[in-house]
């Protein structure tokens, strides 16, 4: 199969208020650009230089995402184009993004990682940490004014358990509804992204609104 017939698969399978992140990290740049020929635009990187590398050479009007943990001393490198930051999993994140889209002059959007999974391995914010964030955000938006917190991410344990899965992603959305009904400027929460090749019909049926495809569309990694 070849990557513009797999993603063009997917697509259709995908309910309309459901955006497809194709996962792009370790690929070459052809392998982009036959999914952005086939008319991907969005894609996702799990390291900010590579993600650097690739936006300096591949047409404009592509949305970079950022999925992969994010260290801040990187910040600045995706600052100036990033379109959407998945894996914001601290208070010192976000106030660093903060910093480096102000000296962009650019508003960042970012998705705060709640973490879901019992997994010691993965990143994110318990509830508690989750609600000093958004009331943190909502009350002084004078020093967060340059991000706009637009969702949650989340990523379930790796298993063959679905039920287990199942449960974290209800889990997420629980969380999700909970505070979707905040509407202040720089909080808006209207994507909910869980979900990758293995697992992304059940994120769905959950309540998922992005996924994140990666081995589905561009075959496995080395």
């Amino acid at each position: 199969m070849s990557i513009s017939k797999n993603l063009n698969n997917i697509k259709s399978q995908l309910p309309a208020h459901v955006t497809l992140v194709a996962v792009s990290k370790t690929k070459p740049v052809a392998d982009l650009m036959e999914a952005y020929n086939a008319g991907q635009r969005i894609f996702g990187e799990n390291k900010i230089q590579e993600m650097t590398d690739k936006w300096e050479v591949m047409p404009k009007d592509i949305e970079w995402h950022m999925i992969g943990h994010v260290q801040t001393n990187k910040v600045k490198y995706m600052a100036p184009y990033v379109s959407l930051i998945h894996g914001v999993d601290s208070l010192k994140l976000l106030q660093e993004i903060n910093k480096q889209a102000a000296k962009n002059n650019r508003v960042i959007d970012c998705l705060l990682q709640v973490y879901i999974a019992e997994e010691e391995s993965k990143f994110g914010l318990d509830e508690k940490e989750l609600e000093e964030v958004l009331k943190l955000v909502q009350n002084d938006k004078e020093n967060y004014k340059n991000t706009r917190i637009v969702g949650l991410m989340g990523m379930a344990t790796f298993t063959e358990n679905k039920n287990q899965i199942e449960k974290e992603f209800k889990h997420l959305k629980t969380i999700f509804d909970k505070y979707s009904k905040l509407k202040t400027e720089n909080c808006q929460l209207n994507t909910l992204s869980m979900g990758m090749s293995g697992d992304y019909q059940l994120a769905i049926s959950c309540g998922s609104t992005m996924v994140r495809i990666g081995s589905s569309i561009f075959g496995g990694r080395n």
